[in-house]
């Protein structure tokens, strides 16, 4: 009886080796097969499995030309593929992962190891696409706040890669800055809980509505919640803290140069900049002097003076995102 509804495509010109993961795996799994190269390749683009299992040495295209055409085709080449085969060599082996297959098995195989090999790299699958779930659910929230505060989706865009590059010039690492360019988008959810009488009004808010305003950047943690993912709890952080000052005179909590945290610090800047040099019906786009006058009158006040270098220093890349995402440019 098949327990997983997942797919597995196994590639091999030998009927018996068909046979043998047959039995191995048919009673888990859904099972297309392939005797040649060819046939593997029409299957995989029609059925999409979700994990391949290929023999390397195959009269016509060998296994590696196999995996190679996988990989170029936009369609395929997100299927990890497993070598099952008689070449045992380390140089056989690293030629398969130079290839871009996820394991290498060698016959004759031993079932608890195909099993076992088999459903790690499903899992893995799993986890990606639970990621990629999680960054469209964020992505998703930072367009309704969007939507709902009358921005643009493009300053977003432009804020959040101003964010990864100014944490990379900081020295804070590729993993790191590319959790930020995914959490930045939510920096404004909270903005969802605020009256649009508020949130849209043309002129300047009086105390008690800019009380309920600086609420957005609470609502927003609520709304995130602690959710345990490193993407979910940077987006948790930014959102709560993008309004606190260096000098301690921000909200929602006054916190103090260093105990906020470096996310919000990065993003504070970003979005400042953005807002500034943006165009929005209230107010006309400053220049590009004008702003990077204020960032530097605002180092030690309102930002982080060593961020403010970093700023500087990736200035001209940041001038070169905002040309790319400018209002009307079509991105």
């Amino acid at each position: 009886m098949i327990t997983d509804t997942r797919t597995l495509l196994v590639v091999d010109d030998e009927p018996a080796n068909l046979q043998v993961l047959r039995n191995i795996l048919s009673d888990n799994y859904r099972m297309l097969f392939a005797k040649d190269g060819e046939r593997a390749l029409e299957l995989a683009s029609a059925e999409k499995p979700d994990l391949i299992l290929l023999d390397v040495m195959m009269p016509g295209m060998t296994g590696h030309q196999v995996c190679q055409a996988l990989k170029a085709n936009p369609t395929t080449r997100n299927i990890p593929v497993i070598f099952v085969t008689a070449l045992a060599e380390a140089d056989d082996e690293a030629r398969g992962f130079e290839l871009g297959a996820v394991d290498y098995i060698t016959k004759p195989v031993s079932a608890p190891i195909v099993q076992a090999r088999v459903r790690t790299h499903l899992s893995l699958v799993g986890m990606d696409e639970l990621v990629g779930t999680r960054l469209a659910v964020v992505q998703m929230l930072g367009r309704a706040a969007e939507y709902k505060d009358n921005e643009t989706g493009l300053h977003v865009i432009r804020m959040s890669h101003f964010s990864r590059l100014i944490a990379l010039e900081a020295g804070l690492g590729e993993a790191w800055s590319d959790t930020l360019l995914n959490a930045a988008p939510m920096h404004d959810v909270g903005k969802i809980g605020i009256p649009d009488a508020i949130l849209q009004k043309p002129g300047k808010l009086d105390p008690d509505e800019w009380a309920v305003m600086q609420r957005h950047a609470e609502i927003g943690a609520e709304i995130i919640g602690e959710d345990g993912s490193d993407l979910l709890n940077m987006a948790r952080e930014v959102a709560l803290n993008h309004h606190e000052k260096w000098d301690g005179s921000g909200y929602p909590r006054g916190l103090r140069g260093e105990a906020i945290p470096v996310s919000a610090r990065i993003v504070a800047l970003a979005d400042v900049f953005d807002a500034l040099t943006s165009e929005r019906p209230y107010k006309k786009a400053w220049s590009i002097d004008q702003a990077t006058d204020l960032i530097r009158e605002q180092s030690g006040q309102h930002f982080d003076p060593q961020l403010v270098e970093a700023f500087f220093r990736c200035l001209p890349s940041i001038l070169e995102v905002r040309s790319h995402w400018q209002e009307g440019a079509g991105g």
